[in-house]
């Protein structure tokens, strides 16, 4: 590694390794993205939405943000050599996944106390699975382009070590990407800030790391940005299949 601090121990579970060794078995994509899903429950799923939100309805939006955003990464993976994952939590919250989610989707635990912990617990688990390269997406933006994560996972095909970043509006990031984990991307950074794509990059450069830029997207979550969203989905006739039923539903109450 090339951290200036000594790396962050993270430990990997025995389901995971045994996850890992059935995961090596088979045919592989170059590179992998995990979404970062969480299960929805009123009341701690997308509670920025409340209001103009219903507890209820924002798990709901919840629910269809994920699978917007794990068909985004399918997709792209019908494109490229892009696997599928989503790194979830809480903890014990598996079946939510596996009843909400196509089976191809690949499922990794990351319930850790801090955020930028659960990141680098699902960096290190994809690159342990022996993809030559990793990516954590958010859920948040159920019309981020395809082709923005076939242009993530082309600049990680490319020679050299880089990172890729995806700019979120908010000041924050809807992708990271590497080749290797880099803990020290993920150390002393101040989570749900305005500052987190600064410090990345103020990261990235302490450890000698190129960066390479995506355009930068939006997230949903918070009622203007719930607003921009529904006003994308009424002026185009495709995309965010999920997103647009469970957005119906909500209009329609």
């Amino acid at each position: 590694m090339h951290c200036l601090e000594p790396p962050l121990v993270i430990e990997v579970e025995p389901d995971l390794i045994e996850l890992n060794a059935r995961w090596n078995s088979s045919a592989r994509a170059d590179c992998a993205i995990a979404v970062m899903g969480k299960a929805s429950a009123p009341g701690r799923a997308k509670t920025r939405l409340v209001p103009p939100l219903t507890p209820e309805q924002a798990a709901s939006l919840n629910t269809a943000f994920l699978q917007d955003a794990v068909a985004n990464v399918l997709d792209a993976g019908r494109t490229a050599a892009v696997a599928s994952y989503v790194a979830y939590g809480p903890a014990g919250s598996e079946q939510f996944f596996r009843d909400h989610l196509p089976e191809e989707v690949r499922l990794v635990e990351c319930c850790l106390p801090n955020f930028g912990d659960c990141l680098l617990r699902a960096v290190c688990a994809l690159l342990d699975a022996g993809h030559d390269s990793a990516c954590v997406l958010n859920a948040d933006s159920p019309t981020l382009p395809t082709r923005y994560l076939l242009d993530a996972a082309a600049a990680l095909a490319a020679p050299g070590e880089r990172i890729v970043l995806g700019p979120s509006e908010d000041g924050g990031y809807y992708l990271l990407g590497m080749k290797r984990a880099h803990h020290g991307l993920f150390r002393d950074i101040d989570w749900s800030t305005a500052s987190v794509c600064r410090q990345t990059c103020e990261r990235a450069a302490q450890l000698g790391l190129e960066i390479s830029w995506l355009p930068s997207w939006y997230d949903v979550d918070d009622a203007a940005m719930l607003e921009r969203l529904h006003a994308e989905l009424e002026a185009r006739a495709d995309g965010a299949h999920h997103t647009r039923a469970a957005l119906r539903l909500v209009m329609a109450s």
